[in-house]
């Protein structure tokens, strides 16, 4: 399923009802990034990760994990751990540029995970992480989830994503599921 956000905020899905929803893009216009934020639609996709754009994405989410934090506090998900059960993953796009990506685990019935959030390295500060950010909220609130949790990491590196994740509404708290204390996770919440 693909869902269009415009400039606006506005989000529509299109279902021609003979099989997965789809987007119609303006006619002739190339969407490419300009400006420090990105103002043409963005487009969500339901992705199986099967695509060379998304697999390459991945790799350099888990390259860039492996480079801040030693390898037993990388929690970050491969792309075989993104397709198991009750994991969904969606990139987004502008035009036929990937420009990010993100998933949400299922804890349980009302509490949500959010997983590999990445932008791509092209389109960093140009909104796409709230796009993403606020997807992902958006789709744990239409799946009756009334809390979402984040495990991102303490260095520098993670700065940019833990004033994100403040400036919507998470705040730290201790470990959950099956995390345990550790000084390069930092854990956070909010509820939706």
């Amino acid at each position: 399923m693909e869902v269009q956000i415009h400039p606006a905020g506005r989000q529509c899905a299109h279902d021609s009802g003979g099989g997965p929803a789809s987007v119609q893009a303006d006619a002739g216009r190339r969407m490419l990034p300009s400006g420090p934020r990105v103002t043409p639609p963005l487009r969500f996709v339901l992705d199986d990760l099967s695509g060379a754009a998304t697999g390459a994405l991945i790799a350099r989410h888990l390259d860039g994990m492996h480079a801040s934090s030693p390898p037993e506090s990388v929690h970050a998900f491969d792309a075989s751990r993104l397709r198991q059960p009750g994991v969904t993953f969606w990139s987004v796009w502008v035009g036929e540029d990937l420009a990010g990506c993100g998933a949400l685990k299922i804890l349980d019935a009302d509490r949500g995970e959010l997983k590999s959030m990445r932008v791509a390295d092209a389109f960093l500060g140009r909104g796409i992480g709230r796009a993403m950010l606020e997807h992902l909220t958006a789709e744990a609130r239409a799946r009756g989830l009334r809390s979402l949790w984040i495990e991102t990491g303490s260095s520098p590196a993670f700065v940019p994503a833990l004033r994100l994740y403040e400036s919507a509404g998470f705040r730290r708290c201790g470990p959950f599921g099956d995390y345990r204390e550790d000084p390069f996770s930092v854990f956070m919440t909010r509820e939706l």
